[in-house]
Protein backbone atom coordinates (compact mmCIF):
# COMPACT_ATOMS: atom_id res chain seq x y z
CA UNK A 1 0.00 0.00 0.00
CA UNK A 2 1.20 3.64 -0.17
CA UNK A 3 0.15 5.84 2.49
CA UNK A 4 -0.23 9.42 1.31
CA UNK A 5 -0.40 12.04 4.60
CA UNK A 6 -2.21 15.38 3.72
CA UNK A 7 -2.31 18.54 5.63
CA UNK A 8 -4.55 18.73 8.98
CA UNK A 9 -6.05 14.84 9.51
CA UNK A 10 -6.49 13.44 6.28
CA UNK A 11 -4.44 10.63 4.75
CA UNK A 12 -4.70 8.42 1.51
CA UNK A 13 -4.10 5.12 1.05
CA UNK A 14 -3.31 3.42 -2.78
CA UNK A 15 -3.82 -1.08 -3.01
CA UNK A 16 -4.63 -2.85 -6.31
CA UNK A 17 -5.22 0.44 -8.16
CA UNK A 18 -7.88 1.66 -5.53
CA UNK A 19 -7.97 4.08 -3.14
CA UNK A 20 -9.03 4.96 0.47
CA UNK A 21 -9.35 8.69 1.18
CA UNK A 22 -9.50 9.26 5.54
CA UNK A 23 -10.77 12.37 7.11
CA UNK A 24 -10.97 15.49 4.43
CA UNK A 25 -11.69 17.92 6.29
CA UNK A 26 -11.80 21.98 5.61
CA UNK A 27 -8.78 22.98 6.50
CA UNK A 28 -6.39 20.13 3.94
CA UNK A 29 -5.59 22.72 1.56
CA UNK A 30 -3.10 20.32 -0.40
CA UNK A 31 -5.14 17.79 -0.71
CA UNK A 32 -5.33 16.10 -4.33
CA UNK A 33 -8.67 14.51 -5.32
CA UNK A 34 -7.63 10.67 -6.75
CA UNK A 35 -9.25 9.65 -9.76
CA UNK A 36 -9.59 5.97 -8.40
CA UNK A 37 -11.29 6.34 -4.61
CA UNK A 38 -13.73 3.61 -3.49
CA UNK A 39 -14.35 4.97 0.00
CA UNK A 40 -13.82 7.87 1.89
CA UNK A 41 -14.10 7.38 5.74
CA UNK A 42 -15.01 10.33 8.23
CA UNK A 43 -14.19 9.90 11.81
CA UNK A 44 -16.44 12.53 13.15
CA UNK A 45 -18.72 15.79 12.32
CA UNK A 46 -16.36 18.64 13.27
CA UNK A 47 -15.54 20.38 9.97
CA UNK A 48 -11.48 20.14 9.80
CA UNK A 49 -12.63 16.26 9.21
CA UNK A 50 -15.80 16.71 7.54
CA UNK A 51 -16.13 18.86 4.43
CA UNK A 52 -19.19 18.91 2.68
CA UNK A 53 -17.86 20.68 -0.21
CA UNK A 54 -15.05 18.81 -0.72
CA UNK A 55 -16.57 15.77 -0.70
CA UNK A 56 -18.85 16.68 -3.71
CA UNK A 57 -15.34 17.29 -5.21
CA UNK A 58 -14.25 13.99 -4.78
CA UNK A 59 -17.75 12.19 -5.56
CA UNK A 60 -17.99 14.57 -8.76
CA UNK A 61 -14.67 12.64 -9.95
CA UNK A 62 -15.57 9.02 -8.39
CA UNK A 63 -19.40 8.34 -9.42
CA UNK A 64 -20.34 4.91 -6.85
CA UNK A 65 -17.90 5.82 -4.16
CA UNK A 66 -19.23 5.21 -0.49
CA UNK A 67 -19.04 7.23 2.75
CA UNK A 68 -18.51 5.53 5.38
CA UNK A 69 -18.86 7.08 9.10
CA UNK A 70 -21.05 7.06 11.90
CA UNK A 71 -25.19 7.96 12.04
CA UNK A 72 -24.86 11.52 12.64
CA UNK A 73 -22.30 12.01 9.89
CA UNK A 74 -23.66 10.01 6.93
CA UNK A 75 -27.56 11.42 7.67
CA UNK A 76 -25.92 14.51 6.31
CA UNK A 77 -24.55 13.31 3.32
CA UNK A 78 -26.94 12.94 -0.17
CA UNK A 79 -24.52 13.15 -3.06
CA UNK A 80 -23.75 9.66 -2.86
CA UNK A 81 -24.09 6.21 -1.49
CA UNK A 82 -23.31 5.88 2.19
CA UNK A 83 -22.40 3.08 4.68
CA UNK A 84 -23.28 3.66 8.67
CA UNK A 85 -21.04 2.21 10.76
CA UNK A 86 -20.42 1.86 14.55
CA UNK A 87 -17.40 1.26 17.48
CA UNK A 88 -17.13 -2.95 17.29
CA UNK A 89 -17.95 -3.33 13.52
CA UNK A 90 -16.15 -4.02 10.51
CA UNK A 91 -16.80 -3.80 7.06
CA UNK A 92 -14.67 -4.27 3.31
CA UNK A 93 -14.65 -1.55 0.64
CA UNK A 94 -12.42 -2.71 -2.70
CA UNK A 95 -9.20 -4.09 -1.08
CA UNK A 96 -9.66 -2.24 2.28
CA UNK A 97 -10.92 -3.92 5.25
CA UNK A 98 -11.83 -1.34 7.86
CA UNK A 99 -12.91 -1.89 11.87
CA UNK A 100 -13.86 0.30 13.82
CA UNK A 101 -13.02 1.57 17.53
CA UNK A 102 -13.45 3.88 19.78
CA UNK A 103 -16.83 5.93 19.73
CA UNK A 104 -16.67 9.19 21.71
CA UNK A 105 -14.66 12.39 20.84
CA UNK A 106 -11.75 13.13 22.81
CA UNK A 107 -13.03 16.06 25.89
CA UNK A 108 -12.31 19.31 24.72
CA UNK A 109 -13.81 21.13 28.11
CA UNK A 110 -17.13 20.16 30.36
CA UNK A 111 -18.95 22.61 28.90
CA UNK A 112 -18.55 21.40 25.48
CA UNK A 113 -20.82 18.47 24.68
CA UNK A 114 -18.99 15.03 23.65
CA UNK A 115 -19.70 13.77 20.00
CA UNK A 116 -19.43 10.31 18.23
CA UNK A 117 -15.96 9.07 17.06
CA UNK A 118 -14.58 6.64 15.13
CA UNK A 119 -11.37 5.33 15.11
CA UNK A 120 -10.53 2.89 12.04
CA UNK A 121 -7.90 -0.11 11.12
CA UNK A 122 -7.38 -0.24 8.04
CA UNK A 123 -6.31 -3.92 6.58
CA UNK A 124 -4.84 -4.71 10.10
CA UNK A 125 -2.20 -2.67 9.17
CA UNK A 126 -2.96 1.96 10.04
CA UNK A 127 -4.61 2.76 12.61
CA UNK A 128 -6.25 6.55 13.23
CA UNK A 129 -8.11 7.43 16.30
CA UNK A 130 -9.75 10.50 14.96
CA UNK A 131 -10.20 12.91 17.38
CA UNK A 132 -8.97 10.65 20.21
CA UNK A 133 -7.09 8.11 22.44
CA UNK A 134 -8.96 5.29 21.78
CA UNK A 135 -7.11 2.15 21.90
CA UNK A 136 -7.66 -0.75 19.00
CA UNK A 137 -6.88 -3.24 21.56
CA UNK A 138 -4.63 -5.12 18.75
CA UNK A 139 -1.12 -4.85 17.53
CA UNK A 140 -0.72 -1.35 15.69
CA UNK A 141 1.93 -1.15 12.78
CA UNK A 142 1.11 2.01 11.94
CA UNK A 143 -0.25 4.52 13.86
CA UNK A 144 -1.06 8.04 12.66
CA UNK A 145 -1.16 9.99 16.24
CA UNK A 146 -3.07 13.07 16.57
CA UNK A 147 -0.20 15.68 17.76
CA UNK A 148 -2.10 19.36 18.08
CA UNK A 149 -5.66 20.57 18.85
CA UNK A 150 -7.84 22.14 21.67
CA UNK A 151 -8.46 18.54 22.91
CA UNK A 152 -4.86 17.75 23.40
CA UNK A 153 -1.67 17.98 25.13
CA UNK A 154 1.74 16.31 24.60
CA UNK A 155 1.96 13.86 27.54
CA UNK A 156 -1.65 12.63 26.71
CA UNK A 157 0.01 11.80 22.92
CA UNK A 158 2.94 10.24 24.64
CA UNK A 159 0.98 7.97 26.78
CA UNK A 160 -1.03 7.04 24.11
CA UNK A 161 1.72 5.70 21.75
CA UNK A 162 3.11 4.08 24.79
CA UNK A 163 0.04 2.32 25.14
CA UNK A 164 -1.09 1.14 21.53
CA UNK A 165 2.99 0.39 20.56
CA UNK A 166 2.91 1.07 17.37
CA UNK A 167 6.20 -0.26 15.02
CA UNK A 168 5.71 3.92 13.24
CA UNK A 169 3.97 6.92 14.95
CA UNK A 170 3.43 9.59 12.32
CA UNK A 171 1.92 12.91 13.68
CA UNK A 172 -1.48 14.01 11.82
CA UNK A 173 -3.86 16.29 12.97
CA UNK A 174 -1.28 19.07 12.87
CA UNK A 175 -2.30 21.94 10.98
CA UNK A 176 -3.18 24.00 14.20
CA UNK A 177 0.59 24.40 14.87
CA UNK A 178 3.19 26.66 13.96
CA UNK A 179 6.27 25.44 12.68
CA UNK A 180 8.14 25.96 15.50
CA UNK A 181 5.42 24.17 17.49
CA UNK A 182 5.96 21.21 14.94
CA UNK A 183 9.71 21.45 15.46
CA UNK A 184 8.81 20.99 19.28
CA UNK A 185 6.60 18.31 18.93
CA UNK A 186 9.54 16.40 16.60
CA UNK A 187 11.76 17.06 19.43
CA UNK A 188 9.95 16.38 22.67
CA UNK A 189 7.58 13.17 21.56
CA UNK A 190 10.59 10.92 20.70
CA UNK A 191 12.24 11.43 24.02
CA UNK A 192 9.07 10.73 26.07
CA UNK A 193 8.38 7.45 24.34
CA UNK A 194 11.98 6.73 24.05
CA UNK A 195 11.05 3.24 26.53
CA UNK A 196 9.21 1.71 23.48
CA UNK A 197 10.37 0.41 20.49
CA UNK A 198 7.83 3.14 18.34
CA UNK A 199 9.93 4.93 15.60
CA UNK A 200 8.20 8.59 15.04
CA UNK A 201 8.20 10.74 12.06
CA UNK A 202 6.28 13.77 10.46
CA UNK A 203 5.46 11.73 6.81
CA UNK A 204 6.25 14.55 4.17
CA UNK A 205 6.03 12.25 1.16
CA UNK A 206 4.38 9.02 0.34
CA UNK A 207 5.35 6.00 2.11
CA UNK A 208 5.29 2.40 0.54
CA UNK A 209 3.93 -0.01 3.27
CA UNK A 210 2.98 -3.72 3.58
CA UNK A 211 -0.82 -4.08 4.16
Amino acid sequence: MKLTKYEHACFTLEKDGRCLVVDPGNITDDFVIPQNAVAVVITHEHPDHFDESKLQKIVNDNPGLVIVGHQNVVEKVKMTTTKSISAGESTDIGPFNLQFFGGKHAVIHSSVPIIDNLGVMINDTVYYPGDSYAEPGVPVKILAVPTSGPWLKIGDVADFVLAVNPELAFSTHDAHSSEKNKELIDFLLPKLIDSSNTSYMRLTKPLEIDG
